[in-house]
């Protein structure tokens, strides 16, 4: 019996590559284990392949600090360790290309942040081996092999998923191209179809540019190849989740969404939804709050589009956690 849409996508876990270091496997260099709270809530709603790229060129733990160091505008940025000056760019490089050539199917990575091998964006990129030496921020090398190799996923460090709302998109992405690496496998239209229409609110909150784009794509499918169909709307797929939803974008969604059902609700019903929608505005209560409102009254009214929607739910809500990040309300 074929299964339908939905039982395929939640039939199949995300795949995420994390550093090893996080709740793993003691081997930072300083022989420690590091913790981070999002991968163990992940645990139980992902498949982990562990990666320490430091130890798997065969540096031992504990070991010597290594930086990153780039002297100038025309030189690459060189991995070294500090005291010995040995350096090992080459290795870690060959290393990386080795590895993320043979990955399996994979929809995200958690990398360990500021490391100068796993790091992203908060790396220190020192302009000599000199102790004192001044320094710029960057990926580290193992990192930007990441980015550059797999641009459209969901990739993220430790420390920034700290943050409520970038969190919040890391899983998002995580799901969503988890979601669509499952009907690329078959690539049926009719799944591509309810795609596009399970995730179109969530796709406006992000960008409404794309998601004309997108459906536009959609609306073409009888004058190209399914393979062409496929291709381009993963392309604009990946571009609409560039960034980070705007809180405006949220509020035009949450307002377009209470109007499925505003002409079955009292006037003091109104007035306590956009009261709601309103302190979100003002950054009084997080996003969760006026989203639970709105999708409990599509429950309400059994506004089966609506409910259907990714935007009330797009990825498990027990890995949902506002308390745990002290920017949990921001925009």
């Amino acid at each position: 019996m074929k299964l339908s849409y939905k039982e395929r996508i939640n039939s199949i876990k995300p795949v995420v590559v994390v550093s090893r270091c996080l709740g793993f496997e003691t081997c930072r260099y300083n022989g420690q284990l590091d913790s981070c709270h999002l991968v163990e809530k992940l645990k139980d709603f992902v498949e982990f392949i562990t990666v320490c790229p430091e130890v798997q060129i065969g540096l031992e733990t504990p070991r010597e600090a290594i930086r990153l160091v780039k002297e100038n505008e025309d030189t690459p940025v060189k991995l070294i360790q500090h005291n010995t000056e040995r350096e090992l760019s080459l290795e870690m490089i060959e290393f990386g290309e080795k590895f993320l050539m043979n990955l399996p199917k994979v929809d995200g990575f958690m990398l360990k942040s500021k490391s100068p091998s796993c790091g992203m964006k908060e790396v220190k990129i020192y302009k000599s081996i000199e102790k004192g030496s001044t320094s710029v921020k960057g990926n580290g090398l193992f990192g930007e092999l990441v980015l550059n190799k797999f641009p459209n996923l969901a990739v993220e460090d430790d420390g920034r998923v700290k943050n409520y709302n970038i969190r919040q998109h890391f899983l998002t992405k995580l799901y969503l191209m988890k979601n669509f690496r499952v009907i690329r496998e078959t690539m049926h239209i009719e799944d591509l179809v309810e795609f596009h229409s399970t995730n179109k609110l969530l796709l406006m909150s992000y960008n409404q540019k794309q998601l004309k784009i997108l459906g536009g794509i959609i609306g073409s499918h009888g004058e190209f190849s399914v393979q062409h169909v496929y291709t381009e709307y993963e392309k604009n797929l990946a571009l609409a989740l560039n960034k980070l939803p705007r809180y405006t974008s949220n509020i035009n969604v949450l307002t377009k969404s209470m109007g499925y059902f505003s002409d079955k609700l009292t006037h003091r019903e109104k007035e306590f939804i956009l009261d709601t929608i309103d302190q979100y505005r003002q950054s009084k209560v997080p996003f969760s709050v006026p989203l639970y409102v709105i999708k409990s009254n599509a429950i309400r009214f059994e506004e089966k589009n609506l409910i259907n929607q990714s935007f009330f739910e797009p990825y498990p809500s027990k890995l949902d956690d506002v308390t745990d990040s002290g920017k949990g309300l921001d925009k």
